[in-house]
């Protein structure tokens, strides 16, 4: 399958579509300006506490005639523009295919090796985010704003927390020899070519925090002048950019308080910490994107999220703390509380967690909601400097292939560092109400992340879907979820080039995610929860139909508290998700008659803990009979606090090749 790495089939197709848009943009962009006037955020509100009652109102005065007259100026450009604009939707491709081909350029696809299934198994990353990217005016209405300086700072934040090396932590206990599953800490990536797995022995049980200080540390630093980063020793397979830190505990894991002054006092003696780092004056000006203290999850932080995730494996050996110092430079501070950051279930059998951090080594990235095509370049050009291949502007246009008249695409994007070798879209005919002007839909795409030494490709199939949104239309997400089985099925076999006599390539993974706009606590979304997706793909956050394991939360934030001091930064906002009174000031939970319809008065009786709608699903149907996927880590992802109304979740694959390392 060719894949379409430009809008239209020829040039002169190009350039009309261009001169047709540059007719209509002044007059969206105006009514874009004049209608978000009248919408304003919480954070404008609150800035204005301070100002004369009068002065907004004088500014609107003004501002509104202004607006008006240039808008009925531009219409009849904008008549033209539109009659040129619609009939060559027609010929558009559903999608653009952007690969990165400066790969000095890209963060993460630099590291990344091919897998050669030689090894015993290898772990694959996949992240899903609602980023509210809407026209500005319209994402007023979810309370969010400047979407051009947002979509720069979530390709930043999301880049920053991917291309930091996977941490590792060991704890050598000689009562514990139980082994979790790999941490998702981690740290900015250092330079040069200590890219290379590094372990590192320190006598603590547990740590809140670590700060990595190299030289020319953070990854916005000087992009335009990266350099690759090469290592003479290659990590483990599925183990790149990987720390590993091997930590010796007392008996019963305990510390004394002598032995936790002596850490402290090393750690404050490493050195001063490193100035935080200035943004652009452009995305300083919005609340969304201003450095805080504490704030571990924005673009120029070093300092990681307090980690929950510790590895229990008994080991032997130590390492003078000089090594440690000299060797790599980490600033911890001790959590003497027995409560952590994540809660670690018996009867679990992977890890979880509620992170300030997208997860390191992320392989593969689907977005929702991307339908500013400005904003959507601005993104794309972020995620660049981490993943090589990206999906972008999917949709379809006017009255093309679809029942209504389609205003904005699909939203859909999807980065990955592995290539894609098949895309497919397709678009939901059923959509209702303001859904209707959306070309919402499914993108379907197949990804080679490796081949083995028979010359066999291995593939993993991803999928990512935006349903109908709005509520009490449980019939039209049922017919839609219907539609993607069917979908599912048909773009496999299209693009399945092997049999079972002669496999010429072998599926390590199927994986579906995106908004699916219903939960599973809300007695209102029973038909969905009880539909038959869920018996081909496995929920990790699933009990069964209407019950979610305990330790998942609510994906849907209260739009109204997204500027409060408690939750605007990805720290802050992983502390109050901690505790069960702070999800219920800010998470959306079910509506229930019996309770008042306002967010922050309803404290009790709320089923669940919070409206889960952003999912991350995978089935083991139709892979390699000799492999075994499972999960091996889900995490919730507080990084975009304050960027928009959604939390972010991602999901580790092991796919276990039943091979022994060599």
């Amino acid at each position: 399958m060719v894949l379409y790495t430009s809008p239209f089939p020829n040039s002169f197709l190009s350039v009309l579509h261009s001169f047709s848009w540059g007719l209509i943009f002044p007059c969206y962009w105006l009514a874009d300006r004049l209608v978000g006037s009248f919408v304003p955020t919480t954070y404008e509100k609150r800035q204005r506490a301070d100002d004369p009652c009068y002065f907004h109102a004088l500014c609107i005065i003004i501002t509104t005639p202004i607006y008006l007259a240039l808008l009925v100026a531009s219409l009849p450009f904008a008549l033209i523009g539109f009659l040129l604009w619609s009939p060559l939707q027609s010929a558009r491709r559903p999608y653009i295919y952007s690969r990165l081909k400066d790969k000095n350029h890209a963060n993460g696809a630099t590291l990344l090796t091919e897998w050669k299934a030689a090894g015993s198994g290898k772990s694959f990353c996949f992240g899903s985010a609602n980023v509210c990217l809407l026209p500005d005016s319209l994402a007023r209405f979810n309370n969010v704003f400047n979407t051009q300086a947002r979509a720069k700072e979530i390709g930043r934040r999301i880049r920053n927390g991917a291309s930091r090396p996977q941490i590792k932590i060991y704890i050598d206990s000689p009562t514990n020899t139980s082994i979790s599953a790999a941490s998702f800490s981690s740290l900015v990536s250092p330079q040069g070519g200590d890219n290379a797995t590094r372990t590192v022995n320190a006598g603590i049980k547990r740590t809140t925090s670590m700060e990595y200080k190299g030289d020319n540390s953070g990854s916005n630093n000087g992009e335009e002048n990266r350099e690759d980063k090469g290592g003479s020793a290659e990590p483990h397979e599925g183990e790149e950019n990987t720390c590993i830190v091997r930590i010796n505990g007392e008996e019963n894991g305990h510390m004394s308080d002598t032995e936790t002054d002596t850490l402290n006092g090393q750690a404050r003696a490493s050195g001063p910490a490193e100035p935080v780092l200035e943004g652009d004056a452009e995305i300083s000006k919005t609340p969304n994107h201003k450095q805080k203290e504490g704030d571990s999850g924005s673009l120029d932080s070093y300092s990681a999220s307090r980690e929950s995730l510790v590895k229990v494996r008994v080991g032997d050996g130590t390492v003078d703390q000089s090594t440690v110092n000299n060797k790599l430079l980490y600033k911890a501070s001790i959590m003497k509380k027995t409560s952590v950051r994540k809660k670690k279930h018996t009867d679990e059998t992977f890890d979880h967690e509620i992170s300030a951090f997208f997860p390191a080594n992320l392989d593969f990235l689907c977005l929702q909601e991307v339908f500013d095509k400005r904003a959507a370049e601005k993104l794309k050009e972020q995620l660049h400097h981490y993943f090589e291949y990206i999906v972008y502007d999917v949709g379809v246009y006017s009255c093309h292939s679809c029942c209504s008249f389609k205003f904005v695409n699909s939203g859909l994007l999807f980065a990955s560092r592995y290539p894609v070798m098949d895309a497919a879209y397709h678009c939901y005919p059923n959509g209702r109400g303001m859904d209707s002007l959306a070309s919402k839909g499914a993108l379907f795409l197949k990804v080679q992340v490796g081949s083995t030494p028979q010359d066999q490709r291995i593939v993993g199939y991803i999928s990512c879907t935006h349903l109908q949104a709005i509520a009490g239309d449980t019939t039209v997400r049922c017919e839609q979820l219907d539609m993607l089985q069917d979908w599912l099925s048909e773009f496999r076999k299209s693009t399945s080039s092997s049999s079972t006599a002669n496999p010429e390539e072998l599926v390590a993974f199927d994986v579906l995610c995106g908004d699916l706009n219903f939960d599973n606590c809300s007695s209102e979304d029973k038909l969905e929860q009880q539909h038959s997706l869920f018996t081909h793909y496995k929920d990790p956050c699933r009990v069964g139909p209407g019950e979610d394991k305990a330790w998942a939360i609510g994906t849907l934030l209260d739009p109204e508290g997204l500027y409060d001091e408690e939750v605007c930064t990805p720290d802050n906002l992983q502390k109050v998700l901690e505790s069960e009174e702070g999800r219920k000031g800010y998470l959306v939970y079910p509506t229930s008659k019996n309770h008042s319809s306002s967010q922050k008065g309803r404290k009790a009786s709320l089923k669940g803990n919070g409206r889960r709608i952003d999912y991350m699903l995978y089935t083991e149907e139709g892979l390699y009979l000799e492999w075994k996927v499972e999960v091996e880590e889900f995490s919730f992802i507080t990084q975009l606090a304050g960027l928009t109304d959604h939390l972010p979740v991602a999901m580790r694959l092991m796919v276990s090749t039943g091979e022994d390392d060599p």
